[in-house]
Parts: C-alpha cells; structure tokens; sequence
C-alpha cells in the first residue's frame, strides 16, 4: 500500500469538502474515541486490528474485510481491546447533499444504506477476493484525489459512483445467495467455454463479461468446485493442449502465441514447472526411434 496515501488520525467528525472525502488510515495506540454521529454518509472498511465497533448500540468483533454502513445520525465508535497493534482502515465519508444527488439520478443509489437502516443490519463481512476488489477500487480513489492529473476530480466523482454501485452489488449479492446448482451450472459453463477457446482472450475480466458474472463471484464459484484459480486452469489447460503443438511441428516461436503466453521465456518456464521438461527435451523423448 503506499506511504503517501495514508494519514494519521483525524478526530474531526465534519466534512471540509461538501461532496466526499476518502482516508486510509493507520494508527497505533488509539485507545478511546467518544461516541458521535454526523450529518453524512460514512462507509468503513476494516484491515486490522483488535477492534469491536458499536453502531446505534450493537457491538460488531471486526475482522480483515468487513465494512460498516453508517448512516447520518447513527452513533458509533471503535471499541479497542488491546494496544500496539496496527489499526488500519479506509473510510468513505459522502455528504448527504452529493448523496441525494446521486439517488435522484437513480434511486438504485439508495440500496444499501436503505438496508442497513430498515433492518439494523450495519456490518457486512466479504471474502478475500472481493475486499481485494475493493481495496483496490479505494487506493484509486485515494490517488485521484491526491493527484494532479488533468481531470482527476471528474474522474475522482466517476469512481465515488461506481465504488457505491459496487458496494450496492455486493451487498445484494451477499443478501440474496444464488442457489447451488445455479452455482455449479455456471462452473461447468466456464470450465467448457475455456476448453473450447484455449486460444482466445480468456482474461477474467472477458469471461465476467460473457457470462453476466462479476470477476469476485466467477473466482470465488470457480475455486470452491475447482480447487485452483481461473487463471491456473487455464494455464494447465494450455499446457497440456501444447503438447500436441510440439508433436505436430509447429516452431516454439509461434507455439507460445497460440496458447496464450507474452513470450516464450514465460511458456518455457510454465511447461517445464508443470511437466519437470521443457518444450525441447519433451519433443526429443516423444519422437520415434529411426527405423521404427
């Protein structure tokens, strides 16, 4: 994560910017913070530390990926348990003026903090691959906002829109569990559609795409029937289908093209990690003896 992004804690509880503001921050020895509301949306996402936060008076034990919807007026607090320990999080801070914005725009805006509220429900817990997705979507925010690149605001704002249409999807997917065979449906679509395109763009974001999935629900289905990642299948797959590349003839130096390799240094070391020979010393012992 870098440096510069971080902040050390601020106990100001207003916002100095009538849109949003984003802060990642990462403290040692907070021992007490007084329990407060605001008149704007907050949405927080936890890293470490050895926290408890209370909302409206329900006590949350927090661990590495949840996030709190914290609605104006909600009181809150962290509750800490121990010192020394590393407290990191991101906090989203969005004025209700911007948010109602955005909701008269689309009322699709609304969705989860409309939750949260309605059902008192304020933590949500995500698996690893989706917190990575948005941790990943906050530090973009974060260096928009603190860089100097033409049109970083426009595009700072763009991002607050889609981070809080991510979030929405997330949490309805995370409420609202597809069933089972839907699940394994999907695998077995993946798992064929790759076998029958093992030479074609087979990045996660394309295959997201083809089959109306996000990246974090494709992984996460993929790997609990699998086993292993997207990406690992597809390269064994590639490998294995090499074989026959080598048999037939054709040059190394088109072979690792065809399977989807950058260069053929990268196809070199994956064959011969996977198979203990490279592409080589795999054809020299497939080929037939003189006079067979």
């Amino acid at each position: 994560m870098k440096k510069e992004l971080s902040t050390g804690f601020n106990e100001r509880q207003y916002m100095n910017s009538g849109a949003f503001e984003v802060f990642y921050y990462k403290d040692m020895n907070l021992d007490h913070i007084q329990d407060h509301s605001h008149p704007y949306y907050e949405v927080y996402f936890f890293l470490s530390g050895d926290v408890t936060y209370e909302v409206e008076g329900i006590r949350y034990p927090l661990q590495y990926g949840d996030y709190l919807l914290i609605p104006p007026g909600a009181k809150h607090h962290p509750i800490f348990h121990s010192s020394g320990k590393n407290y990191q999080r991101f906090v989203l801070w969005i004025s209700n003026e911007y948010y109602e914005s955005m909701c008269s725009w689309s009322k699709d805006f609304s969705y989860t903090f409309q939750y949260a509220e309605e059902n008192r429900q304020y933590r949500f817990r995500t698996d690893f691959i989706t917190f990575q997705n948005i941790q990943g979507r906050l530090l973009e925010l974060l260096e928009e906002l603190h860089g100097t690149r033409p049109f970083h605001m426009l595009n700072a704002e763009l991002l607050v829109h889609s981070f809080l249409l991510l979030i929405n999807r997330i949490t309805y997917e995370m409420l609202h569990q597809v069933p089972q065979t839907y699940e394994n449906v999907l695998y077995l679509n993946v798992c064929d559609y790759i076998n029958n395109h093992l030479n074609e763009n087979l990045s996660l974001d394309h295959l997201a795409s083809f089959f109306y999935s996000s990246k974090y629900h494709l992984s996460h289905v993929f790997k609990d029937n699998m086993g292993i990642s997207i990406h690992q299948y597809i390269i064994k797959k590639r490998l294995n289908a090499s074989k026959n590349g080598i048999l037939s003839g054709i040059p190394f130096t088109e072979l690792y093209h065809q399977y989807g390799f950058s260069d053929y240094t990268s196809f070199y070391r994956a064959f011969k990690k996977e198979f203990g020979l490279s592409p080589r010393e795999f054809r020299e012992q497939k080929e037939l003896p003189e006079g067979y």
